[in-house]
């Protein structure tokens, strides 16, 4: 029975835990677009901008969601799927509604009685099945798990709903219009369509049927004072750039290029090519396609960025660090890009280059210190020229971020043995190792050493 027990608080799990296997893609100039596109809407959230992170995930389907904290996931599909930048601006200032309504906090409020109910059921029907009613007992348990699905359901669609007009409220009040919006749940209308609505019961989903959300939706939006406002231009061709280069990252090679063929000379086409020639093995192409970008804007950096990329993806370390070096100034260093450059410089080989890989590579730890290659790169850097204490701290950064708590404490006491002490990296390395201590003693069960 308590295999049975367990088993259905697996079940109820799986319906209100969201999908955590995905990857999370990191590109300077999308987290640029969604710094851009979500700033004003945090702030009419009542949010800081330093807190709420919006998220790249590398899924195919349109979703988007909030899990733990205050980071918005938006799938690359979503990205795909958009027509424009007010929708995706759409989908975040309703995901920053569950935020700031504070449902992922709340979320016991729905589970636990769904679970009540699914495991109240479950005694009832082994009861019956041991008295030996075993289809009375198997009957229990189906009708029980559907009403703690129901459950569960109509709690997240009074989420979703509340969520839709606070969002809402807040594209009013930063002056973002909502047409988006409400072209987006509009385009999940016609999905519905296709699906055939009378195959789907209304009663047994997460978020109310997309039709009742533009119907409840349409008067508030089309009321705002924001409504006829016109895109804003800049964040538009961002956003066209954005999705072109996701294609050409994300998309099987074949489908990129049938949706930008050779014959597509737009900025967008050739941005969405360059990475899908390098990808599927066409170096010449890649780097004529990457050309043609930085031909046409010579100090755009993200242009700079793509075409060093696919260089040093190549083998052609070298050769890629002078559009690198450029891209990381003209980025005002931003960290994902002086992340390549910094990996570029190591790649060369050349012991004259690791002095700059060093210093490009702590001034991009120092501005984003969440950027697991970053460190790895670092501590690369720092064992080739010795420096086997500041490597250890690297390594312990990284280990610390991974949850690998055995391997942070370990490297950060070697790193305080190693570095002087009351120095800026010594005290570091102190924070580091009592942190994974206090873990592992919270938790000796998980990390009890194996004999």
């Amino acid at each position: 029975m308590k295999r049975l027990v367990a088993a259905a608080a697996t079940a109820l799990l799986l319906w209100t835990t969201p999908l955590q296997a995905q990857s999370i893609l990191r590109d300077a100039e999308t987290e640029t677009m969604f710094a851009e596109m979500s700033n004003p809407l945090i702030k009419a959230a009542g949010l800081s901008t330093r807190d709420v992170k919006v998220v790249l995930i590398n899924d195919e389907s349109i979703n988007a969601f909030v899990a733990g904290g205050q980071t918005v996931y938006v799938h690359s599909g979503l990205i795909q799927a958009a027509d424009n930048a007010n929708e995706v601006q759409g989908v975040i200032a309703h995901e920053l509604g569950h935020i700031a309504d504070g449902h992922v906090v709340l979320a016991d409020r729905g589970t636990k009685p769904a679970m009540g109910m699914y495991l109240l059921s479950m005694v009832l029907g082994l009861a019956a099945m041991a008295a030996g009613s075993g289809e009375a007992g198997a009957g229990i348990m189906a009708a029980g798990q559907q009403a703690a699905m129901g459950s569960y359901l109509s709690f997240s669609r009074v989420q979703e709903s509340t969520a839709d007009a606070t969002g809402a409220k807040f594209l009013r009040e930063a002056n973002v219009s909502g047409r988006g919006m409400l072209s987006f749940f509009k385009k999940l209308q016609q999905q519905e369509y296709r699906f055939g609505t009378a195959n789907i019961d209304p009663f047994m989903q997460s978020h109310p049927l997309s039709g009742e959300r533009v119907a409840t939706l349409t008067a508030d939006l089309q009321a705002s004072p924001a409504w006829a406002n016109k895109p804003d231009a800049a964040l538009e061709e961002r956003f066209r750039r954005v999705k072109a280069k996701l294609a050409g990252y994300v998309m099987p090679s074949d489908q990129t290029l049938q949706a930008y063929p050779p014959s597509n000379q737009s900025i967008y086409a050739h941005y969405a090519r360059a990475y899908a020639y390098h990808k599927a093995g066409y170096p010449e192409k890649a780097d004529a396609e990457a050309n043609a970008l930085v031909k046409a804007e010579p100090t755009d950096p993200y242009f700079l960025e793509i075409k060093g990329q696919i260089l040093l993806e190549a083998g052609k370390p070298v050769e890629s660090l002078a559009p690198l070096r450029e891209a990381t100034e003209g980025s005002r260093n931003n960290p994902l890009i002086a992340t390549t450059f910094g990996h570029a410089l190591i790649a060369t080989e050349n012991k004259a280059n690791y002095p700059e890989a060093t210093r490009v590579l702590r001034t991009a730890v120092g501005r984003d210190d969440q950027n697991p290659f970053a460190w790895m790169q670092l501590g690369t850097v720092y064992e080739l020229t010795g420096d086997t204490a500041r490597a250890a701290l690297a390594t312990a950064e990284r280990a610390s971020m991974g949850g690998d708590m055995r391997t942070a404490s370990a490297s950060a006491q070697y790193a305080l043995a190693n570095i002087p002490a009351n120095t800026t990296d010594w005290i570091r390395a102190q924070d580091i190792a009592m942190a994974a201590q206090n873990e592992m003693d919270d938790n000796p069960k998980q990390y009890k050493r194996r004999k």
